[in-house]
Parts: structure tokens; sequence; C-alpha cells
């Protein structure tokens, strides 16, 4: 294996709530009311829809994905979501600190190091606004592939809590059997003062539609028999997600960064801001729009081309 790079679970595609948009000639982040979900494969137009989202919209009211029928992958609720604190340098795009509000992995003159993560409040690095809390979700549609898994990004506190609670509490009541159990994704709306009552959409994970959770329960170990019976080993696929996990210091690949950076982690003078810190909905700002992190990254590439001045 080769060291320093994270294995991470096999990707088939995205989900989303929002997008990037072109506004006044700027690249910017703009949110949704509902679920979209993408090949990895991008046009001119943006991500290309995967084959799941035509079907799952021709199903949904009004042709809007509220919800998605999802499994999940591992029985260890912290392998399908890893949520940690994260600041990105946007002239780079390289992430420069990681941390879970104890310690942190930042890069540093001399190297990667550890060190103790006082959070963003209280954090001198974290100033501006840029380090923020940034959870990857990894869940399974459909069946064709028990390996291949589609990813939900967030930088939202509202996903992150739903996300996180609901996980554990399924592991929890369903005897560590979370990854056999019927779950499915849910949009949820809410509003808040400093959202001025418009509404704030987050994203939360409940049983499947028009089952009780004693009826997911049941099922889940009916599929964790049938599993065991052909020698489905499933406390040997956490431990090998769990190593890939920690084989990498930071989890994104570099070909990913730049719009990652550029959808969740947008410059403070862009034309939209988080409403109380949370990402799930944005609003008109003040600020004109700066240039992207993929203008810079771009410009940086051909001042670097021979016989061209930095």
């Amino acid at each position: 294996m080769i060291k320093g790079l994270a294995i991470t679970p096999p990707i088939l595609g995205r989900i989303s709530i929002g997008k990037v948009v072109e506004r006044n000639g700027k690249r910017l982040p703009e949110k949704d009311d509902q679920f979209t979900i993408t090949s990895q494969v991008q046009n001119r137009e943006g991500w290309v829809l995967h084959p799941f989202d035509e079907g799952l919209r021709k199903a949904a009211i009004n042709g809007k994905i509220r919800s998605i029928p999802v499994r999940v992958l591992f029985n260890d609720p912290d392998l399908n979501l890893r949520a940690e604190y994260s600041l990105f340098d946007r002239t780079t795009g390289r992430p420069l600190c990681v941390g879970d509000g104890e310690t942190c992995r930042r890069y540093t003159a001399s190297g990667i190091q550890s060190l103790p993560c006082p959070s963003p409040d209280s954090c001198e690095l974290a100033k501006g606004g840029l380090c923020k809390p940034y959870g990857r979700l990894n869940v399974k549609i459909g069946d064709e592939d028990e390996m291949g898994s589609f990813i939900f990004r967030t930088t939202g506190y509202n996903s992150i809590r739903s996300l996180t609670a609901r996980l554990n509490y399924y592991q929890a009541v369903s005897g560590g059997l979370l990854a056999c159990l019927p779950l499915e994704l849910r949009l949820r709306g809410k509003s808040t003062t400093m959202s001025h009552r418009s509404a704030v959409y987050y994203v939360d994970l409940t049983v499947r539609e028009g089952m009780t959770l004693e009826e997911a329960i049941t099922e889940a170990k009916q599929n964790d028999a049938r599993r065991r019976e052909v020698g489905y080993n499933q406390t040997a696929l956490d431990e090998s997600a769990r190593a890939g996990f920690a084989n990498g210091a930071f989890e994104e690949s570099g070909e990913e960064i730049p719009e990652i950076v550029e959808e969740f982690f947008p410059d403070t003078g862009a034309e939209t801001a988080t409403v109380d810190g949370n990402d799930e909905a944005l609003v008109p700002a003040l600020k004109p729009a700066k240039p992207s992190l993929r203008e810079k990254l771009d410009k940086k590439a051909g001042s670097d081309k021979p016989g061209e001045l930095p």
C-alpha cells in the first residue's frame, strides 16, 4: 500500500443539495431545496446526472428528489461519516489544517505536525471564517455495486449534527448491524431568525419510508444472517476501511480539492455568505466577488509555462 495516500471507498457519484453556478463572470456556490445525484463526469454545464437521478425524480412529487433510499457500507458510524474542522489554502488549494477540536494535523515549515486544536472560535489560524466543519458521508444506492458508494459532502452544522446522531443511534439500537439497515437520506427544512425566516435545508438519515424502526431492525438481522451464511465478513471490511483512511494525512486527493474549496469553502468576499454558520442556506452578501480558486490556480499554472513570467 502506498504510504501517505488515503484509501477511501470507491466513488460512483455525488449527492448534493446545491451546485456551483456562473454569476457576473464568477463561479459561486448556490444551494437548492432538493437532492441531485450526479456521476463523476463534468461537461460545460456542470456535473453529468447519474441515471439514479432520473429514476428517483420521475417517482418524486413535483419532480424534486427529497429522499433517497440508501444503505451504508460499514457498521462503524465514523467510517461512514468523517467530519472534522478543515482549513484550506485558497491560493494553492492545499489542505492546511484538519482537526477534531482536540488535536489537528497541520502543514508547517517542518512538514505535517500534530498540534492542539482549540476549534475555529479560539484558533488564530482560523480567523476569517475559512476553517469550518467539513463532513463526507458515503452511502450505497441500489444493489449493482456492493462496494461502490455515492458521496455527500457538507459544511453545514445541521447536516453533520443530524447524520452523526442518527448513525450512532441506529448502530446502537440495531446491535451493531448498521450496514444491514434499510435507510433513507431525507431533506429537511427549518427557519431561524438568522435566516430571516427563510428555509434552511439540511440532510437527515431515517429508516425507509413505510417502515417502523422495529421492522427495519428485523430486516437488518435477516440481512446479517444471510451475509454470514455466505461468508461475508463485515468486521474485516470495517478494519480494512479504517486502515485505509488512516494511511493518509488528508482524505481528499489533489484533483478533487479545487472543486471542493470552490463549492464548500468560498471566499469570504464572494457574493454568497452563510447564514448563522450554516452552508446549507446561502444569502446575498454585500462585498464584491473575488477571483475563484479555479481562476487563481489556472492563472498560476499559466504563469509557470516555459517562456512566461510568474
